[in-house]
């Protein structure tokens, strides 16, 4: 393993409070050094010398929720095609859903996408597995087993866990192996057939809606049940006003409950599908600019406490349907840096420090894993980002399998330029 000296970069680690420039030695795959002089270590067949001027230097990114799809739709995306869209968009460490064919509700399953993922020699990936079997919401996973596999966090995704008595189980059970339990808060019987957010677009427009209520009323119940059981629960994707000021309020009681937003959420309204490109029908839906303001406040104070891409691919042709048989989602790996950068830095709602707390130590705690820093002694996990680099999207040149992304043809500003996983190189922009 070559041993690497980054110099002259912006280090910015959220985990020790730090941004200056510094020089960062890595050494046998770990951060050895801080302020290394360049002439104090002679650059030779066993050290490679990356300059980082005018560039940030920050721990390897975390998204704490994508789906890699296989196995079972190994069409939409596989573990390789996803894991090299993560290295592109600056991603060292990622945790991937378990609605797959057949759900991670077993050791197998788990084993299994590790298997792949090693395989692949990529990122570091996380499985989470399901809170039921089959995802079917009626039984719980054998979760002690598949934490013994390897589980970081439990979730049944994209079909919430209806049932509150098995919700209020989970939550207890996992409280021995303090592993968090997401959900996807909505409520079925309140989104009926939704395309896209219930509001004055959808109205206009004559398609049926998906209520704010949908999300908060799961929201609210599942506060309720961390409260009363000092559980663990982490809310996905959230989108409305609502459920954040729940999760605000809920915060300063001390229920141990944590929040994500996706860029989508903070960069789009419901106005885009006036057009009725299905890119733009995600679940939970684009909301209206209150909603979208209020993702943005929740950032800003902290009751957000992760930014997460939900990264959910679909092959062109399941894209192509009519909106209403269209499947939701949208691409993301590949965009979500350069909108928190665009749509959150340059306008001032947050610092480069806030942001990438959000998108490395956070979500590391509440995962539960040694990622997410620069200290010496971690694993050399490293993003360095151009901050200034400005491009336009075109999924074409993704490395994802898929091409569902709502930002085609959008300039935006800043990416990753080298990617660093365990003292290794695994991504250099232009190479």
């Amino acid at each position: 393993m070559s041993n690497i000296l980054i110099k002259n970069g912006r280090v910015i680690d959220p985990s020790q409070g730090m941004d200056r420039v510094s020089n960062v030695l890595i050494e046998d795959g770990r951060i050895s050094a801080y302020d290394v002089k360049v002439e104090e270590k002679p650059i030779n067949g066993s050290m490679r010398l990356i300059d980082a001027t005018g560039k940030i230097v920050a721990p390897g990114l975390i998204d704490m929720h994508v789906h890699l799809r296989e196995p079972g739709r190994e069409e939409d995306e596989t573990i390789r095609s996803g894991t090299a869209a993560a290295l592109a968009g600056g991603f060292t460490s990622i945790v991937c859903t378990p609605n797959t064919n057949p759900p991670m509700d077993s050791q197998g399953t788990v084993q299994f996408v590790q298997r792949q993922a090693a395989e692949a020699d990529n990122c570091n990936v996380y499985p989470m597995a399901c809170i039921s079997k089959n995802r079917a919401g009626e039984e719980l996973a054998e979760m002690g087993t598949l934490v013994e596999a390897g589980a970081v966090a439990f979730s049944d995704e994209s079909s919430p866990v209806a049932n509150s008595e098995l919700m209020r189980r989970a939550l207890e059970y996992l409280l021995m192996f303090d592993k968090p339990v997401l959900n996807h808060p909505q409520v079925a019987e309140l989104t009926a057939d939704g395309v896209m957010h219930e509001g004055l677009v959808s109205m206009v427009l004559a398609l049926p809606g998906i209520p704010a209520e949908a999300e908060d009323v799961m929201t609210g119940r599942d506060i309720s049940l961390a409260e009363s059981t000092g559980g663990k629960i982490h809310m996905m994707h959230l989108s409305t006003a609502g459920s954040i000021d729940m999760i605000r309020r809920a915060k300063t009681r001390g229920v141990r409950v944590t929040a994500e937003v996706c860029p989508h959420h903070f960069s789009l309204t419901d106005e885009t599908l006036r057009s009725f490109d299905s890119n733009f029908k995600m679940n939970p839906p684009l909301r209206d600019s209150e909603h979208l303001d209020a993702c943005i406040a929740g950032l800003t104070d902290g009751t957000i406490d992760v930014i997460a891409s939900d990264h959910a691919p679909h092959a062109v042709e399941k894209k192509m349907q009519e909106l209403d048989q269209a499947p939701f989602g949208a691409i993301s790996l590949e965009t979500s840096l350069a909108l928190v950068i665009t749509n959150l830095i340059q306008p001032g709602h947050l610092d480069w420090m806030t942001a990438l707390e959000k998108m490395t130590i956070n979500p590391a705690q509440i995962l539960g894993i040694a990622k997410g820093t620069l200290q010496i002694g971690s694993d050399a996990d490293v993003t360095i980002i151009d901050p200034e680099d400005t491009w336009t999207v075109d999924p074409e040149k993704f490395y994802s399998k898929s091409r569902n992304s709502p930002f085609v043809g959008k300039s935006l500003t800043g990416r990753a330029e080298t990617v660093i996983v365990a003292g290794r190189v695994k991504f250099e922009r232009g190479s």
